[in-house]
């Protein structure tokens, strides 16, 4: 979790980054940016940090080559924090590099802001931080006010929603063997083609394997492993899969340790099916190159934020929605040969 309750912003640069495929260029200012008073500083704050309040993923700077020294983002980051006086030159490097990186035609230009933080919490660590902000997405305001014993109305184009940050990163001053700790927002790249490139291409991160990164990677592949996967060797009823994924939440929840052989008995139980998921587990780990151990501590914030994914209700054509929460073997399915429809069976004691 990050909190800036104790966080000044001591330096900031802006330039613009244009789209080198689209024939745009860069801009880069001269020095920087001289905030007129402290309420600018503090909607800029507010801008910059308030959407990474409520992250939890910390991710790692890395090289595909496994070489960190040779991620430019990493290298940019680490002049800055061993001699301040480089922070504007830096941040005109950090602009080049985006300019460099960011070509597919779908990326939008935008302003870039480099900013140099103090007394930024993460984890419980008060540090210093560098964030990496871009500014795609402008809107048009109306402002009114009062004039002559009336009001008037008069707009602003191209104007920056405070409370939308488009794209940002904070890159703090500790681990810097490991990559440094890292959070990410990126909020309108979402199923374009072009989307890789903030996370992939320009920062090159690596998510940390913790607690919660075990715990969220586990129960999303047992998800698509019941979604997707299991089908192809067992005959499944949509119901019958809804338990599974409940049966897994609940374990989830109870347990403070996750055990493999413990879950898999309890939830899964099938030896067929357990083994099959076993397999689905290991390609997973080697295709994308993470391991999720066999027993690890459960981070209850990954728990909340998987089970808001996991889906529960039944949907039966536009007429009926049913929520399973519990038993699943007081509900039967059935074909009624006469409407030539199929039917569900739910047994129950009273109403509520």
């Amino acid at each position: 979790m990050v909190t800036f309750f104790e966080a000044s912003l001591d330096t900031i640069s802006v330039h613009h980054v244009g789209n080198q495929s689209q024939s745009e260029m860069y801009a880069l200012s001269d020095h920087p940016l001289v905030l007129k008073d402290e309420l600018i500083s503090s909607l800029l704050k507010q801008y910059f940090l308030t959407p990474f309040e409520k992250s939890v993923e910390v991710y790692h700077l890395m090289h595909s080559s496994g070489d960190l020294t040779l991620n430019e983002i990493h290298h940019f980051a680490t002049q800055i924090f061993d001699d301040k006086e480089k922070f504007h030159d830096m941040s005109e490097q950090i602009a080049k590099y985006l300019y460099k990186v960011a070509n597919h035609p779908k990326i939008k230009s935008g302003e870039l802001y480099v900013v140099y933080f103090k007394n930024v919490q993460i984890e419980g660590n008060l540090l210093e931080a560098i964030g990496i902000f871009k500014s795609e997405n402008k809107e048009t305001y109306l402002k009114v006010y009062p004039e002559k014993g009336g009001f008037a109305v008069d707009y602003e184009e191209n104007a920056i929603n405070i409370n939308k940050l488009d794209k940002g990163c904070l890159i703090f001053n500790i681990e810097k063997e490991n990559g440094y700790k890292v959070v990410v927002i990126d909020n309108n790249s979402r199923g374009q083609e072009a989307a890789v490139y903030w996370k992939d291409d320009f920062l090159q991160l690596k998510i940390r394997n913790d607690s919660y990164n075990q715990t969220s990677n586990a129960l999303g592949i047992y998800k698509n492993f019941v979604t997707n996967k299991i089908d192809e060797g067992f005959d499944m009823t949509k119901a019958d899969k809804i338990d599974l994924l409940n049966r897994s939440i609940k374990y989830f929840k109870e347990k403070e340790t996750f055990d493999m052989d413990e879950f898999a008995g309890e939830v899964i139980s099938n030896p067929k099916a357990i083994e099959s998921f076993k397999t689905f587990k290991n390609q997973y780990e080697d295709e994308f190159d993470t391991k999720i151990g066999d027993t690890f501590e459960i981070s209850n914030n990954a728990v909340k934020k998987q089970a808001r994914v996991y889906k529960s209700v039944l949907k039966l054509d536009k007429n009926f929605h049913i929520y399973i929460h519990g038993d699943n073997k007081l509900i039967e399915k059935g074909f009624d040969d006469d409407k030539a429809m199929n039917y569900y069976k739910v047994f129950f004691k009273e109403e509520q």
